[in-house]
Formats: C-alpha cells, structure tokens, sequence
C-alpha cells in the first residue's frame, strides 16, 4: 500500500490504530530507496500532515512518532530533503517548540524532547532560539543512563538528531561540551549506547571542531577518537556479510544497519582526516581499520570500497597522517592493489593516483632539520622499494599511456599531474 494510502486511512482510524498504521508506514519508508524517498516527502506531504494536526484528524504524540520516523531515514541514509524546511508542518513545530520552552517548570518534558527531534533530523536551516533551546534538550535526553530498551532507543534517537545538524555553529561550549563529553566517557566506560548512538555523539562533537579548533585535543587525547573509532570500524566489518547474495543487484541491494553506521563512521572519518592536525604515530593502527574494512567491502560494496580509498586519500593529501603511518598501517599497498586492478572506475583510480602524487610530492620535500632529512630519505627508501617491488612504475606507466587526462577523464579537475615524473618518489 502507498504512503499516501496509508495516510488517509490514519484520518478514520482511532488513537492506537493510527500507531499500527505509522508502524506499516515505518516499514515501507524503510525499504525505500533515495529516489522513492524524495518523491514521496514533498512538501505537499508534509503540508497534509500539518493539516491533519490542526484538523485533529491525528493526534500530536502519533504525528510526532510519524514525522521521527521519516526523519530517522532521512538521517541514517544521509539524504538531503529540503522538502520539510519548506512547508507549513516545520513552522508548526518551532512554535510549538517556542511555546512549550517558554512554559518552563509546566513544560511537557517529553513533547518538547520529541518536538526537538523532529525539528533536528529534518531540518536544514536552524535559528540561534531553536539550537538554544533543542540543543540542551537533546542533550538532557541523552544523558538517561537507564538500562532499558526503551531508554536506549531514546537516547539513540536524541543523539542522532543532534548529529544531524552538521557543521552548524552553537554560540557557546557551554551549550553542550560537558554534557557530550560526559556520555562519549560514560559510554567507554560501560558501554551503554547502542553503536548508533556512540557514532552520533562522536560525529556531533567532530562537527563543532569546524569552529572550536581547542576541541581537538580534548577529542584527541580524552575522548581517544582514533583509538575509538578504528575499534568501531573492526567490530563493525565483522558483523557484515559481505559476500554479495547470487543474482543480488548492488544498486537495489538495501543496506543494513551496520553499513549505514559504517558509512557514517566514513563520513566522520574524511571530516577528521581534512580538518584535524594532530598524529601520532601508534594511530596508524586506524589506518590499519580503514584499510582491513577496504579490503572486505570493496568488490561487494562499491561506496563503502571508494569512500575507504577517499580518506586515504585526503589522509596524504592534507597531511593528517604521517607517510610511515600510511606505510605500517598498509595503506600503500591496499592502494597499489587497487590501482592494478583491470576494473578500476574513474572515481576510485583518480583517488589512487591523487594518493601517490601526494606521498611522491611530501617524500621530495626536503627537511630543514638534519634528523628529519635522514627520516625522510629513509623512507623515501622504504616507500620506493614496496612500489618496485609491486610493480608500480609500470602501472603507472600504463595509464599515463591509456588516458588523455586533459581530454578523456572526467573525473580531471586539474590536481592530477600530466607529468609522469610526479609520480615516482625516486624522481
């Protein structure tokens, strides 16, 4: 049955009926695709569910789980709909967001955690009285320690929807630091968050690095992001199967939950690899992760398989990780294996390429310090005797020779060198 179907029905059914039909509903958002997705959430969509609300045809605490619902899969999949920002249904809930702030101790405490939730995971422009007011409200609800599924599910649900809000500046620390803090430590110290929750409250705190730059060695060296998430990225490849199912199509295939948390993990990890200055050398054991994960997802799982490559890529390219760490973690080999192969497409090869142009361009730079040039000669050396060894020179030589990069590769932006001596750090 459609959504729209399903939705008209809501409007003759009672209170607990209307539960059972948001339920069908969750299930058929859930096995929908991006595509199907958008086309079904438009604002006219949501436009009908406001007017439901206003007409009582759908009781506010239903239309709340219904709008999570929705929400949740726009998060967890990382669409962008914009539809909701632009209907009535959203100004709805920032006035009633308002109203019910404004109540203080007669506050509904549960309705103004549920208005907030929806407001985050749908929402894409957010007013500084909003964050004032959501942020801390989320971040309360975060903070239940309770054992409970239930519990857990709704510190989940709280978590997830203040990671939904990007890089978007809150004014002060004050606003949540402490309290986000305090559930990352907890969680290693108990464990009490369910792996999507634990992504969502690091990808929170990544987020405000953009603009706390002082966050960073707090997240680095209290909260042990590296050593965190490469044990999170371990867990999780083992509990995927990644053998692709015969006559499965990649392209229809539905993810499973673990993956849309992998893919998660990812898109946190490129935002740490751009922006993040600080390594040491024991978190080559991170590059280890990404690499291990690479390898199992890569002829199964194309996104994961080139969003791994890609945060090798920007790993090098912005200098987050020295060349010996991208060495012992075996990012140079996992590379050059993916470089050789014969069905390489044009995303994944210019990121191998941009990797090795990079290492080559940071192995020529000549250090000042005396020490520091005899490392880098030594590894220099070590790095050229793993390609030589490998074969990558003539790799390299052959598609150098197979493109016109200027004309023939859609994926040249000018970043790639034309120059095959660029390429080789023995150059």
């Amino acid at each position: 049955m459609l959504i729209g179907e399903l939705l008209a029905e809501l409007e003759r059914c009672n209170e607990d009926a209307q539960k059972q039909k948001i339920e069908e509903m969750n299930e058929i958002i859930n096995g929908m695709n991006k595509e199907e997705f958008r086309s079904v959430f438009t604002v006219e969509l949501f436009n009908r569910i406001d007017q439901m609300i206003e007409e009582k045809k759908l009781t506010l605490e239903n239309a709340i789980l219904l709008t999570k619902n929705i929400g949740y899969h726009n998060v967890i999949v990382n669409l962008f709909q914009f539809d909701f920002n632009m209907s009535s249904l959203r100004f709805r809930i920032e006035k009633m967001i308002a109203e019910e702030e404004k109540k203080k101790e007669g506050e509904n405490e549960k309705l103004l955690v549920g208005l907030c939730e929806c407001y985050f995971i749908l929402s894409f422009n957010f007013t500084s009285e909003m964050l004032s007011i959501c942020v801390p409200c989320l971040l309360k609800a975060a903070l239940n320690k309770e054992e409970s599924e239930e519990a857990r599910k709704e510190v989940e649900m709280a978590l997830l929807a203040l990671s939904s809000m990007g890089v978007r500046r809150i004014a002060e620390q004050e606003l949540y630091f402490q309290e986000i803090k305090e559930i990352i430590q907890y969680h290693q110290e108990h464990r009490n968050l369910t792996r999507l929750a634990y992504q969502s409250a690091m990808q929170f705190l990544m987020f405000r690095i953009f603009y706390e730059r002082s966050l960073e060695e707090v997240f680095m060296n209290e909260l042990h992001f590296v050593r965190e998430a490469a044990r999170e990225l371990d867990e999780l490849t083992k509990c995927v199967d990644w053998e692709r199912k015969e006559g499965e199509n990649e392209i229809r295939r539905k993810d499973t939950k673990e993956e849309l948390i992998i893919l998660r993990w990812i898109r946190t990890l490129i935002r740490y690899f751009s922006n993040c200055t600080m390594w040491k050398e024991e978190f080559a054991g991170l590059i280890n992760s990404i690499v291990q994960l690479f390898r199992a997802a890569k002829d199964n799982h194309r996104e994961i398989g080139s969003q791994c490559v890609n945060i090798l890529r920007r790993a090098v390219e912005y200098r987050t990780v020295g060349v010996d760490g991208l060495l012992k973690g075996g990012a140079v080999e996992a590379v050059l294996e993916e470089i050789q192969r014969q069905t390489v497409d044009d995303g994944m090869l210019f990121d191998c390429l941009q990797f090795f142009l990079n290492i080559s361009r940071r192995l020529k730079e000549k250090e000042k310090d005396e020490k520091e040039e005899d490392e880098r000669k030594e590894m220099k050396r070590k790095v050229f005797e793993k390609l030589e060894e490998e074969g990558y020179e003539d790799t390299i030589t052959i598609i150098h020779e197979m493109f016109d990069f200027q004309n023939g590769k859609k994926n040249y932006n000018g970043k790639i060198s034309l120059d095959i001596s660029d390429y080789f750090v023995n150059a």
